[in-house]
């Protein structure tokens, strides 16, 4: 029955087996089920990846087996975690197409899909263009921390925005709230009438112009990649819409994050496990946090501590059946 779930015969008998007799070890399993030991620790394992057997707490050298209710929740998660997998892998391939498109495009950038090159066509164009919003402009600003260099230079651009009465609104990572300077500077901007929220993590640089012209970076990772800037009305609207969602979701950067009223988690803390739920390794995990590799393999640890997981994926799967996140 359960081999829809990609679990094998042999470990179905053996969860069987065990809500039949929870009492009963290794010996008594192999003996009941005419199984060898290897077989029987082969199942266990298998069981084990899934949460479905766990050590004994009370005595490591016993298996628990989890309630059947309880198991059901943790493979539904298991699936739910594995369809939105296979949902971002679309995304990414959405994506690659996109960046292959504009690798070979080539126009001027009145165009709807025109690409800039490296990292001085991308500051050049967003010169230009910060002479002409009229309205609106709108920053995600993932990488964590922003370096002093940065946040000098922006001033004088910022500065000259909001006295013409252009409304700006910039997301950056939650993990900014720990940099005094990027405080400061966001301290700054809301002083003249800008306003910033922070995020757990956000998918990509992203600038929107007057809702008719954004500029989205090729790679999220290598801002020397450069950017591709989009007019396109009906792309420029889903995008607008998708900075909406995550501003609504974000948190004011002069109020503390909120924690989860069951888990004393902060947002942070639940996009990392979302992340690990769905496979992705700590680098990957440190890289949309903006925070370090080591801080990253940190919050994992914890997490892990925290849910009773033997593992980062375990732990995703763990807080996807206690409804802490949604795959």
């Amino acid at each position: 029955m359960l081999d829809v779930l990609r679990i094998d015969a042999t470990a179905e008998m053996v969860y069987r087996e065990m809500l039949a007799h929870p009492q009963e070890g290794v010996a008594e399993l192999v003996r009941r089920l005419e199984l060898t030991e290897q077989e029987v620790r082969a199942a266990l394992d298998t069981l084990g990846e899934l949460a479905l057997v766990r050590h004994s707490l009370e005595d490591p050298q016993s298996f628990h087996v989890v309630e059947p209710h309880l198991a059901a929740e943790i493979l539904l998660a298991k699936e739910r975690a594995e369809l939105a997998a296979q949902q971002q892998r679309v995304q990414e391939v959405q994506a690659a197409a996109l960046q292959l498109k504009s690798e070979f495009t080539h126009g001027s950038p009145e165009d709807e899909v025109h690409r800039l090159t490296g990292v001085d066509s991308v500051r050049d164009y967003l010169a230009a263009l910060h002479d002409k919003v009229q309205d609106e402009l709108l920053t995600f600003a993932p990488g964590g921390a922003q370096t002093e260099a940065n946040l000098r230079s922006s001033r004088p651009i910022a500065d000259a925005l909001l006295a013409r009465g252009v409304r700006m609104r910039t997301v950056y990572l939650d993990s900014v709230r720990n940099d005094p300077l990027t405080v400061a500077h966001a301290d700054w901007l809301a002083e003249r009438g800008g306003r910033i929220r922070t995020a757990p993590s956000l998918p990509n640089r992203l600038i929107i112009c007057d809702k008719k012209i954004a500029i989205v970076a090729v790679d999220a990772d290598d801002t020397s990649a450069g950017a591709v800037v989009l007019r396109t009305a009906g792309v420029v609207s889903s995008l607008y819409a998708l900075f909406e969602n995550i501003w609504q979701a974000a948190h004011p950067i002069g109020e503390s994050t909120q924690l989860s009223d069951e888990q004393g988690l902060s947002p942070q803390q639940l996009e990392a496990l979302r992340l690990l739920s769905l496979g992705h390794t700590d680098d990957y995990v440190a890289a949309r946090l903006g925070v370090s590799g080591r801080t990253a393999r940190r919050i994992a640890t914890k997490l892990m501590g925290h849910l009773g997981a033997r593992s980062r994926f375990q732990a995703g799967l763990h807080a996807a059946a206690m409804g802490l996140i949604r795959p």
